[in-house]
């Protein structure tokens, strides 16, 4: 069974930080292009940060950049989100996906999705 696994999120006070984790297990993802997206309340899901599968390429929505950085290790399987700096509007559930993308980081439809993660920033 493929897995996507997220992890680290909670309740954080603006300004403050948090690292996500997500983990993939029931095959490797080493070679897959990665993003993490978000949904807040009332809202669509959004791509937050995408990186391809060697993690030399990277994007991010305008929002974050600068505050967001998306990384990955393919020895562990696993992606992560730092996010400093984080203000009330980053409250979301966020998501990590993974698509079978070799080129460069992805903006189509993932395949790949996890079961999401709580961030909430308070004022």
């Amino acid at each position: 069974q493929v897995q996507l696994v997220e992890s680290g999120g909670g309740l954080v006070q603006a300004g403050g930080s948090l690292r996500l984790s997500c983990a993939a297990s029931g095959r490797t993802f080493s070679s897959y292009a990665k993003a993490w997206f978000r949904q807040a309340p009332g809202k669509e899901r959004e791509l937050v940060a995408a990186i391809s599968w060697t993690g030399g390429s990277t994007t991010y929505t305008d929002s974050v950049r600068g505050r967001f950085t998306i990384s990955r290790d393919n020895a562990k399987n696993t992606v992560y989100l730092q996010m400093n700096s984080l203000k009330p509007e980053d409250t979301a559930v966020y998501y990590c996906a993974a698509h079978d993308y070799s080129a460069s980081y992805y903006l189509g439809k993932y395949d790949y999705w996890g079961q999401g993660t709580q961030v909430t920033v308070s004022s």
